[in-house]
C-alpha cells in the first residue's frame, strides 16, 4: 500500500481527548496557546486534528512533567515550524 496515496486521517476533539487521556480544557488550552494546531474544521465548525497531534501531546506532557512550563515548551520546541521534535 502506498502511503502517499492514502487519505490523511483526522480526529475530532472528542477522539483526541479519549485516545490521549487529556481533558477537553487541556486540549483547548494547548490549541489556544499554539502548542497543537487543528488541521481543519468540519462544515459544522468541529475541530479536526491530524494524527501527529498524539505525538505532540505526548511530548508536551513529558516536557511539562519534567518541569518545563508550557510557555517555555512552546518557545523552545514549537516556535520554528521547520523544526519538528524527534520521536519521543
Amino acid at each position: 500500500m502506498n502511503s502517499s496515496l492514502e487519505k490523511p486521517k483526522y480526529f475530532k476533539s472528542g477522539e483526541v481527548i479519549k485516545k490521549s487521556g487529556i481533558s477537553r480544557q487541556v486540549l483547548y488550552q494547548y490549541t489556544a496557546m499554539g502548542l497543537v494546531e487543528e488541521a481543519q474544521r468540519t462544515k459544522h465548525g468541529h475541530r479536526l486534528y491530524a494524527q501527529e497531534v498524539f505525538q505532540r501531546l505526548h511530548i508536551i506532557r513529558e516536557l511539562n512533567a519534567s518541569g518545563y512550563p508550557l510557555k517555555d515548551i512552546k518557545e523552545i520546541f514549537f516556535t520554528d515550524k521547520r523544526i519538528e521534535p524527534e520521536h519521543a
